[in-house]
């Protein structure tokens, strides 16, 4: 491991999310950390990663036990599709995608709640992309196994409330699937938007209200109960669910109206109709992975599109354009250079 990727180089450099001071890179007898100067505080590096958080064991702890087990699950590579590719081109849009492909400067991008990486394998295609991928929780091992850390990518373990940046450092930050899942999003897209340089570009998604979210009541209530058991049990949970409903999902696959009424009564989630390629085997991991998802996220927020508008232009965005996709609204703009 190169010390560049630790903020010596061409990357923004980590600074202590409490102090507000830069970190520094330290080894002693083959244990790595990072410190501030002044030596009040101490974060380890751990698996090459920087952990710059107060309590690694938080409210996505979760999230990180299921992307450490299914972690090739959603890796357009791995199914042969180009589920996320699509994804994150609708989110970035056609001035995004622009800017990623033309650029003939390095671009340094940041990635808020990476994952295993389904979309870090997208954005590391593009020459120009710099990548500094996070997240809350251990997916940072994941994304590190899919996607090695190198001279454009690197890795941190950290709080998008408590940033290891200086702030407005960054030519676009990206952050999807994420800020529905955070305890306030208006605080998390405001810290989002700090980390975006002036000029540059912030692409986020959300959840939304719809029909298909606020009638699916039986999912809805075991997750209430489902969330706050231990993690094998939660896990043991899910895996009961599928056992059940998924044969009867698979079975209606091919009748619409059937499928649209069970889905409506069972609390999992899958994707007979949106991919109806992908395999059986495949089938079941997205089922199991995304209804582990959905039944164990510690905060689940909806907004709508204009509530995530005002917030952007509350923030000063401009060039905001917004789109109904995906897991909600999608929305990409710009912070102004003045």
């Amino acid at each position: 491991m190169t010390q560049q990727l630790f903020g010596i180089g061409h990357w923004p450099a980590f600074i202590d999310p409490i102090t507000k001071q830069k970190l520094l890179l330290y080894s002693n007898d083959g244990v790595s950390y990072m410190e501030e100067a002044g030596g009040r505080q101490r974060y380890p590096v751990v698996k090459d990663i920087p952990r710059l958080l107060d309590n690694p064991d938080n409210y996505a702890a979760a999230f990180g036990e299921q992307w450490l087990r299914w972690r090739a699950t959603q890796l357009d590579s791995f199914t042969g599709a180009t589920i996320s590719r699509d994804r994150i081109y609708r989110c970035l849009g056609s001035k995004g995608i622009e800017i990623l492909k033309n650029s003939n400067q390095p671009l340094h991008l940041l990635e808020v709640g990476c994952g295993a990486g389904r979309f870090t394998e997208i954005l590391l295609q593009f020459s120009c992309v710099r990548l500094t991928s996070m997240d809350l929780s251990r997916a940072v091992e994941a994304n590190a196994l899919n996607f090695p850390q190198s001279e454009s990518h690197r890795i941190v373990q950290a709080d998008i409330m408590n940033p290891p940046f200086a702030g407005t450092q960054f030519d676009m930050v990206i952050c999807i699937g994420v800020i529905q899942h955070t305890p306030s999003p208006e605080a998390t897209i405001k810290q989002l938007y700090e980390q975006v340089k002036p000029g540059g570009y912030l692409v986020i998604d959300h959840y939304t209200f719809e029909i298909r979210r606020l009638t699916k009541v039986t999912g809805n209530l075991l997750r209430l109960l489902i969330k706050r058991l231990s993690r094998g049990r939660r896990m043991q949970a899910v895996e009961l669910m599928i056992k059940i409903f998924f044969p009867i999902h698979r079975a209606l696959r091919n009748i619409p109206f059937a499928q649209q009424i069970l889905s409506r009564i069972s609390p999992i989630i899958t994707y007979f109709h949106a991919y109806p390629n992908l395999p059986d085997k495949l089938q079941r991991e997205w089922a199991i992975l995304d209804t582990h998802d959905s039944m164990t996220d510690w905060y689940k927020h909806l907004r709508s599109t204009g509530q995530i508008v005002k917030t952007l232009k509350t923030l000063g965005a401009v060039d905001i354009q917004t789109t109904r996709g995906g897991n909600g609204v999608e929305a990409i703009c710009r912070r102004p250079v003045f």
